[in-house]
């Protein structure tokens, strides 16, 4: 199971890549791969004009609970070296990633209401014990709530979202060549600690068969 969680992430991380990348290119033509690949802010509001609030809010939804789920049980089962492994994956800011980390500290199920699609927040919360439960219950009302936000402010600015679109579409693969190098770079300048083992996850780690705690959400 542990493995399969890991393999699970990684082609996670891997499509989030990509579609982020061809998202500028593609999100008029192929608005449903781009999300299913990536359904991160601004894929979410580039397809609004080119999608139905069908097609929106469900692949949108799953797309952003799969990935919180994985890594909410990547924290809860791996640990710290899973927070270390996954900061060094998704390359995010030192000032940010510790942000982060000390906003989800004191807000406990707050943060991942107000940011259900964190990396970082889903890993810390289910590292801090938050109960499966309690994860996706909050989890599921703060994506549902981050759809209906995007898709109501994509739809009052849709003209301009297809005026951007259509001037990428200019130079849309020079754009994405552009990001496809700036990911390599990033990547290459990384020292990534490797993968949390599989077989040897971390002993401060929550035993995913013993019964879980509230978090507390005190500092």
């Amino acid at each position: 199971m542990r493995k399969a969680l890991l393999a699970l992430v990684s082609v996670l991380f891997a499509a989030g890549t990509i579609g982020t990348n061809i998202g500028p290119a593609l999100v008029d033509d192929r608005p449903l791969l781009v999300l299913l690949l990536s359904s991160r802010n601004r894929n979410l509001l580039g397809a609004i004009p080119y999608v139905d609030a069908p097609t929106f809010f469900l692949v949108g939804f799953f797309r952003l609970l799969i990935a919180a789920v994985a890594l909410y049980f990547v924290g809860r089962w791996f640990g710290e070296r899973a927070l270390r492994w996954t900061e060094s994956q998704v390359g995010e800011m030192p000032r940010i990633y510790h942000w982060t980390e000390r906003v989800t500290a004191r807000a406990g199920w707050l943060a991942v209401l107000l940011m259900p699609g964190s990396n970082i927040v889903c890993l810390l919360v289910g590292h801090m014990k938050m109960t499966p439960r309690q994860f996706v219950t909050v989890a599921c009302t703060g994506i549902a709530l981050r759809l209906v936000v995007l898709w109501n402010a994509g739809k009052a600015v849709e003209d301009e979202i297809e005026s951007v679109v259509d001037w990428i579409n200019q130079y849309q693969w020079w754009i994405v060549g552009g990001l496809f190098a700036l990911s390599f770079l990033q990547s290459a300048r990384r020292r990534s600690p490797g993968p949390p083992d599989p077989d040897s996850p971390d002993p401060d780690a929550t035993d995913p068969s013993a019964p879980a705690t509230e978090p507390d959400p005190q500092p």
